[in-house]
């Protein structure tokens, strides 16, 4: 045992102290003592220790009270509370407070020592997964967004082509894939950083209000109109115009648009005059704008131009091993600076997870955590604080031990991904092309995760 564990602790009778003292120091710790809650807590204002034996039952200031306190005082040492006059429902309402372990007094020395060296177990195991999860996000991350899957990196790699260009890009993708992150990405990694990005929503806009929010207007060019009016085009000169749901633009206004992109000038509603504008368009749709152009509702030389080059999202079903990290960085968020602590998600739920088809991509698995949090009143999240639609996705996981080995979530993915995979491949009698359909992920990310998982 490293003597550089500090313990304290917290109980009003002198012999118990004396005898943990004595017993915890044999098994190589450093050993401090408080004799009430009040006394504790002062303790940990002025040192750092990495575990905490608190009794319950104490005059002045009980164990209970002591653990309210410690944990507003932003204690992150773990708390083990002991009581001989301790129930189950004590050691409930403790853990749903915060505290790590609960034990009965009396206890042989083997108990004490084990929780002690399980907590310890866990304490390393959280510094771990707090260091990957930073290794995690500098590898797998561009401007914010999360990805490992083969088809995001390579999308990286396209934007990171185009960023300091004045090409027109079209984002294409489903509702909630993270075009607008996109978008920003281009910006903020281009020389056009330093200026504007302006954002709008081509469908969130009355047609008779678009062209004026776009272009602007000059005082007296319609009813409302009592002064003049600056444009987002103008208000983002020098930088970038990101026209989300472009599809949804009416066709009196594309052409009008089609005009600003060929000419680099806009001119005002009700205006005489037109000005130039430096404007780098980025534009997104969920639409299929081919289909639109050939039933003529969108114009094809719009199109062409809007279309220099383009970026297709995946949805989140067509990168299912993102969804582990994009859970634990939802999660983060979360319980950051919040009274929302839970510090895992269970297999089980990650399985619910991955076996969803996610219709509504990133914005719902993002929706899907915060309601998790919010429900979750343990230290871990399971199948019952999501979602009926996620949680009945699939059966749940059976844990057949709780050890803290099966609470590894790279494990658990990759257990469930290669299950998966086995039972397309076995249900097409090991056709990739027709497999890869079934688990609506691409084939050369079928045959990546073939040769990763070494089946046969």
């Amino acid at each position: 045992m490293s003597s550089s564990q500090y313990i304290l602790i917290i109980d009003d009778e002198e012999n118990m102290r004396y005898m943990l003292s004595v017993m915890l120091t044999r098994q190589g710790y450093r050993v401090d003592q408080a004799e009430n809650g009040a006394e504790g807590l002062a303790r940990l204002a002025t040192n750092v220790y990495d575990f905490v034996l608190c009794d319950i039952r104490m005059p002045e200031m009980d164990g209970r009270a002591f653990l309210l306190g410690a944990l507003e005082q932003g204690v992150s040492a773990p708390i083990i509370m002991m009581s001989a006059y301790g129930s189950v429902e004590t050691a409930i309402d403790c853990m749903k407070l915060g505290g790590y372990d609960f034990i009965s007094k009396p206890f042989k020395k083997d108990e004490i020592v084990m929780v002690l060296k399980k907590a310890e177990e866990r304490e390393r195991l959280k510094a771990e997964n707090s260091r990957l999860r930073e290794v995690v996000a500098g590898k797998f991350s561009y401007s914010g967004i999360l990805s490992r899957s083969p088809v995001m990196q390579e999308l990286f790699g396209q934007i990171k082509r185009v960023t300091d260009l004045k090409t027109t890009i079209l984002i294409l993708g489903e509702s909630g894939t993270g075009k607008e992150l996109v978008a920003r990405a281009l910006h903020q990694n281009g020389r056009r950083s330093k200026h504007s990005f302006v954002a709008v929503n081509c469908g969130a806009i009355p047609e008779n209000l678009l062209e004026s929010e776009l272009f602007g207007h000059v005082r007296g060019a319609f009813t409302d109109a009592s002064s003049d009016k600056t444009g987002l085009f103008e208000q983002a000169d020098g930088g970038t115009l990101f026209l989300d749901e472009i599809g949804e633009m009416p066709l009196s206004l594309q052409v009008k648009l089609l005009r600003v992109l060929q000419e680099g000038e806009i001119k005002r509603v009700g205006g005489a005059l037109s000005k130039k504008v430096d404007v780098r368009v980025i534009s997104a749709t969920s639409r299929d704008l081919s289909a639109d152009v050939a039933s003529g509702r969108f114009r094809e030389d719009l199109y062409f131009r809007l279309n220099v080059f383009c970026l297709q999202l995946p949805p989140l079903r067509e990168r299912v091993e993102d969804i582990p990290l994009l859970a634990e960085h939802f999660l983060s968020r979360y319980r950051s600076g919040t009274d929302i602590q839970p510090l895992q998600i269970a297999p089980e739920t990650l399985r619910c997870l991955m076996a969803h088809r996610w219709p509504g991509n990133i914005r719902e698995l993002e929706n899907a955590i915060e309601r998790a949090c919010i429900l979750c009143d343990t230290g871990c999240i399971t199948p019952s604080s999501l979602p009926p639609s996620i949680r009945l996705a699939v059966e749940p996981y059976n844990m057949e031990s709780s050890g803290d080995e099966n609470l590894s979530i790279k494990k658990a993915e990759d257990s469930i991904e290669r299950d998966l995979i086995r039972k397309a491949l076995a249900r097409t009698g090991g056709n990739r092309t027709h497999a890869a359909k079934i688990l609506e992920i691409s084939h050369r990310s079928l045959l990546y995760k073939v040769k990763e998982y070494g089946i046969d």
